[in-house]
């Protein structure tokens, strides 16, 4: 298949006329002010992109997923990255459910209704882990008041439903546990920043089925979680490749750039997409455990530095370009480059990947 062609037509196959739709508008209009992408991306049901066939929505594999996430980036990179942080929720939201609880009906809503969900991110605060809680609860009859603040990237002002991780006593009086706190967007005392991403909680009552206690997961929530971020690097990795890709695939059309150069940028971006499907396929085989994650993160670094060269390189090519198609080549490379500063950025990592080769924990910081 030519570039890019494999991942349209899977886009065309789960999400049919998403990409017509997309293609239609220029990138500059998908990725202004207004939400035209994010409408286009609600209307064609893939809110619903990685819930089960069976719970309304579209049943996409991890590979599926991947290639979405690629030709998404490659027509509006800032919504692939937007809506990355919403599968990355939904897959969450997959390890809490079970076959009746509250959970697996909320996946099932989002699918249904097309509702967007955030993960609420613990990365703003100096030496806190990314699923370090930002909020803390207190008892009260009817479940928990949350309070605290929160940053879920991209979808503040768009969320339908918020996923927090917070702290609460424990049932049994014995000091405090982490809990996934499931709030929706309009419940009272949830405001959004008018600047910023910021997301405030004030006494927002939380009750008891849309909390989720590390004790009900016999100790095991962290370790849920952290595999699922296995999710997560796999679709901000397709993401930000996508962006990327827009760059070479204009590279690739234009004749005046020599055979050499345009076979060379081509080879470096197939083979980082070559790269993230291997984990894709591993997390479709065997589920996003501990070592699936340790592979993603590999991968996610390696495709780093293969558009820190690809990038500028397309750039360089491309730089006859007239001012319209320069505006969208400089967004573009903005897009790009942003997989470097998503959570578990590889200088964090570092020391934890070594211990991790080491015979240590993978542990998520």
């Amino acid at each position: 298949m030519r570039f890019l062609e494999r991942e349209r037509a899977t886009v065309a196959k789960l999400l049919p006329e998403l990409d017509e739709s997309l293609r239609k508008l220029s990138l500059l209009e998908l990725e202004g002010p207004g939400d035209v992408g994010l409408r286009l991306f609600r209307d064609s049901g893939a809110p619903g992109l990685l819930v089960p066939a069976d719970s309304r929505g579209r049943g996409a594999t991890a590979v599926d997923a991947l290639r979405v996430q690629r030709a998404l980036g490659s027509r509006a990179p800032s919504l692939a990255v937007a809506t990355a942080v919403h599968h990355f929720s939904m897959a969450a939201l997959a390890v809490l459910s079970t076959d009746d609880n509250v959970v697996s009906m909320l996946v099932e809503g989002v699918a249904s209704t097309n509702d967007l969900a955030a993960f609420g991110f613990a990365e703003e605060r100096p030496g806190a882990g990314v699923l370090s809680p930002s909020m803390t609860a207190t008892e009260v009859p009817d479940g928990v008041r949350v309070s605290g603040v929160t940053r879920p990237r991209s979808l503040a002002h768009a969320m339908d439903l918020l996923i927090a991780c917070v702290t609460v006593p424990r049932p049994d009086g014995a000091g405090e546990e982490t809990a996934v706190a499931l709030v929706p967007a309009e419940s009272e005392g949830v405001s959004v920043g008018p600047e910023g991403e910021q997301v405030t909680l004030d006494d927002v009552v939380v009750p008891p089925e849309l909390l989720v206690r590390t004790s009900d997961l016999d100790g095991h929530l962290d370790v849920l979680l952290a595999g699922g971020f296995a999710w997560y690097q796999l679709l901000m990795t397709g993401s930000h490749l996508g962006a990327a890709s827009a760059l070479v695939e204009r590279v690739l059309r234009d004749d005046r750039v020599p055979e050499s150069e345009r076979v060379g940028l081509l080879a470096e971006a197939e083979g980082a997409m070559a790269a993230a499907e291997g984990v894709a396929h591993r997390i479709d085989a065997d589920g996003p455990d501990e070592s699936t994650l340790a592979d993603s993160l590999y991968v996610r670094y390696c495709v780093q530095d293969t558009l820190a060269r690809v990038v500028p390189r397309a750039v360089e090519l491309l730089g006859h370009l007239d001012s319209p198609a320069s505006d969208e080549v400089g967004h573009l490379v903005t897009c790009a480059d942003g997989l470097a500063s998503q959570p578990l950025a590889q200088p964090g990592m570092t020391g934890t990947l070594a211990a991790y080769q080491a015979d240590g924990t993978l542990t998520i910081t």
